[in-house]
C-alpha cells in the first residue's frame, strides 16, 4: 500500500524537477544543470495484464542538447523482489524512448539505503548479462540542513533533508529552520513544501513538532496541516481563550522534543513549562530544546 512518505520521497522530485541536478556534490558526481526538465508519464504497463508503474519518471535535457531519462523511487524496506522491477523498469525505458536512463532510490533508513546501494545481476556470476547499480538518496548522503538561511537558499533541498532524516536525531533541528525559512515566503511557494514536508514524517512525533511550528511559526498559512492544527487549537481553546490555547501546543512540542533527545524533565520544569502562559518566554524554550543538554537549561537566563 503507497503511504503518505513514500508519496513524498518522489514527488519533492515532481515539484522541483532540477532538484536531482543540486544533489551533485553529495551524491559524488559532476552533472551540470539541464535547460529543461519534463515530467513524463510513470505509467510503464506492457500489453500483457501485469501493471509496472515507476514513482516519478523526469526528462532530462543538457545544454548540449543531450537527453536522458531519470526514473526515481521510494524504497522504505528491503525488497527481495524490487530489484528486479528496478532493471524492468530502465531496460523497458530505455527501449521505449531510446534514451539513456538513470534510476534513483530515494531512502528514509540506513539500513535500506545500504541494500539498495548494493549492485545486483541477472544472470549467473560466469555469466553476469545485466547488471543494476542504483544511485541511492538517503540519510547517508543527504545533507543535514539546519541553518535558516540555509534552508531559505534552497527549501526543496531543505525538504528532502527533512524527509530523508525523519528518524535521525537531528531532525528537529531540520525542521525548526525549515519553519523559519519560510516565514517570508509566498503561501503558493510554502504551501506545498509544509505538506510534502508532513507526508513525508509520517506518523512519527517529528510529524507532530511539525504540525506544532507550522501552527505556531507560520500561523498565516492556509494549508491543510495548518487549518487542521487551527481547528484543534481552537476546539482546544474556546473555553480558555486562543492564547491560553497556543501556550499548551507549545507547552506540549517543548516536552516532545525533550522527550525524543532522551532528556528527563523533572516534574518540577514539567510544572513550569505546562502552566506557563507567556507565548514569548514558550517560544525562546521551544528554540533553546533543539540543544540543550538538561531541563534546566531552558530557564538559565530567565
Amino acid at each position: 500500500m503507497v503511504s503518505a512518505p513514500h508519496e513524498a520521497m518522489h514527488r519533492i522530485f515532481q515539484h522541483d524537477p532540477r532538484l536531482f541536478s543540486r544533489l551533485s556534490d553529495a551524491l559524488g558526481f559532476s552533472l551540470p544543470t539541464p535547460v529543461e526538465v519534463t515530467v513524463m508519464p510513470t505509467d510503464l504497463t506492457e500489453t500483457n495484464p501485469v501493471e509496472r508503474r515507476v514513482d516519478t519518471l523526469l526528462r532530462l535535457k543538457s545544454a548540449d542538447g543531450s537527453s536522458y531519462l531519470l526514473a526515481i523511487e521510494s524504497q522504505r524496506t528491503k525488497n527481495p523482489a524490487k530489484p528486479a522491477s528496478w532493471a524492468y523498469y530502465t531496460s523497458y525505458l530505455w527501449t521505449t524512448y531510446k534514451l539513456p536512463t538513470a534510476l534513483m532510490v530515494v531512502c528514509q533508513d540506513h539500513a535500506v539505503a545500504r541494500w539498495a546501494q548494493q549492485p545486483v545481476t541477472s544472470g549467473p556470476p560466469e555469466l553476469p548479462t545485466l547488471t543494476l547499480t542504483p544511485l541511492v538518496v538517503g540519510p547517508h548522503n543527504t545533507p543535514v540542513i539546519t541553518d535558516p538561511a540555509e534552508a531559505g537558499a534552497d527549501l526543496a533541498l531543505a525538504t528532502l533533508s527533512a524527509i530523508t532524516h525523519a528518524t535521525d536525531p537531528d531532525i528537529f533541528a531540520i525542521l525548526k529552520a525549515l519553519s523559519t525559512a519560510l516565514q517570508g515566503e509566498p503561501e503558493d511557494i510554502a504551501d506545498p513544501i509544509i505538506e510534502f514536508t508532513a507526508q513525508g514524517l509520517g506518523d512519527r512525533s517529528a510529524r507532530q513538532y511539525w504540525r506544532k511550528l507550522v501552527a505556531v511559526d507560520l500561523s498565516f498559512y492556509k494549508s491543510y496541516i495548518a487549518e487542521e492544527i487551527r481547528d484543534e487549537g481552537r476546539a482546544q481553546g474556546r473555553d480558555e481563550g486562543r492564547d491560553e490555547g497556543i501556550a499548551q501546543g507549545q507547552a506540549s512540542a517543548i516536552l516532545l522534543v525533550l522527550e525524543q533527545r532522551g532528556i528527563r524533565v523533572p516534574d518540577e520544569a514539567r510544572e513550569r513549562i505546562t502552566s506557563c502562559g507567556d507565548l514569548g518566554l514558550l517560544r525562546t524554550w521551544l528554540t533553546r530544546s533543539l540543544t540543550v543538554a538538561s531541563a534546566a537549561e531552558l530557564f538559565e537566563a530567565e
